[in-house]
């Protein structure tokens, strides 16, 4: 587990000011936002961002296929996952229509007045749950670390017994209805993806799938900022959990993932889904599949929506390569877990700037 100074320990998970506000009047970032990294970054590379991974999940879906289209756009998956270690996901069966009402309803979500918005701050009384969930954005947990510009909605979608829906917003008033329509769909969606990834790899179809019980919703709002040459929208970071979709702005880009030592731009794709490895399925294919390091940048003239879900282990779960997959020419490359201690590391140190993954490596 990873070790707590006492200074962190003392500090309170309190929210700052929110970007939104921040935003409003066009000033220079605050100085706890500036990234520590200015000047001694690696390049953006826009040459190859159109070389980012299509799949079409139809195509390994449909039964009016062919056994050869299956089994080439699932090897094209296995190379997405193995090289980038994620893909745009198309064909996958969500309609539209949902996907744009979903951003229709952040975006009013979003333009709420602030103290409105407040309502739904889990951390009122200057206390976060374990998840972190409801409206904010960065807990402060260090007093070295460089907060993000955005504000965020974080909800938990899954189990549903356990959602906490006095954090789901009432208005607008269909949010609550949209949100529970996409988290069904995207269960499913994530259920195919996993068994054709752990199918691919030789293991059992559920491999995967086990440890995907948890699920949260995290809706981005990143306003413009006046310095995105000084200032992040999401650090650069890995997922820390078992894989997470994303739905993008539908026309600001933003998102950057860092492949070659290059940081490349992930363009928008029309109505498609990324599909994201997170470290535990790196973990469990013992290194085969990648977790990428990835960030948002800022933009200094229009604001961008997106949103995540996360599949996540439970609390309570260990994690380790499968067996299969080690061998004499394929060694293990980390250590079983248990997730409790690997959330508490991961927290910390992509705060920090540190890979989550990194604390569980042989």
């Amino acid at each position: 587990m990873a070790e707590t100074s006492n200074t962190e320990k003392d500090l309170p998970s309190l929210l700052v000011k929110h970007v939104q506000e921040l935003a409003i009047n066009g000033d220079e970032p605050p100085q706890r936002y500036i990234r520590k990294d200015k000047g001694n970054e690696a390049p953006v590379d826009t040459s190859l961002s159109s070389s980012v991974p299509i799949i079409d999940l139809h195509l390994i879906s449909s039964p009016t296929s062919s056994t050869q289209q299956k089994q080439d756009e699932i090897e094209k998956l296995k190379s997405a996952l193995t090289s980038w270690g994620l893909f745009q996901a198309i064909g996958h069966g969500i309609p539209s229509s949902l996907l744009d009402h979903l951003r229709k309803m952040a975006r009013e979500f979003f333009d709420l007045p602030i103290e409105e918005k407040r309502q739904y701050a889990a951390n009122k009384d200057g206390a976060h749950d374990n998840y972190f969930q409801g409206y904010g954005n960065d807990p402060v947990v260090s007093k070295e670390q460089t907060i993000d510009w955005n504000d965020r909605l974080y909800l938990l979608l899954k189990p549903a017994d356990e959602r906490k829906l006095k954090l789901w917003p009432e208005n607008p008033s269909r949010f609550r209805e949209v949100l529970k329509e996409f988290s069904s769909k995207s269960d499913l969606l994530v259920e195919f993806v996993v068994k054709v990834m752990a199918v691919s790899l030789g293991l059992d179809d559920d491999y995967f799938l086990n440890h995907a019980s948890l699920a949260f919703a995290r809706f981005n709002y990143y306003p413009p900022c006046s310095r995105p040459d000084l200032v992040c929208g999401i650090k650069p970071h890995a997922d820390g959990g078992t894989i997470t979709l994303l739905l993008q702005d539908e026309e600001v880009e933003g998102l950057q993932v860092f492949k070659d030592d290059k940081w490349m731009k992930v363009p928008i794709v029309p109505d498609a889904i990324i599909v994201n490895v997170a470290d535990q399925i790196e973990i469990m294919s013992n290194g085969v599949y990648k977790s990428p390091v990835h960030r948002v940048i800022t933009n200094s003239e229009k604001e961008r929506l997106s949103l995540a879900v996360f599949y996540a282990p439970e609390m309570g779960e260990e994690i380790e390569p499968a067996t299969k997959l080690i061998s004499e020419s394929t060694p293990r490359m980390f250590r079983k877990i248990k997730m409790k201690d690997y959330y508490e590391a991961f927290v910390l140190n992509t705060f920090r700037g540190i890979r989550g993954i990194d604390w569980a490596r042989v």
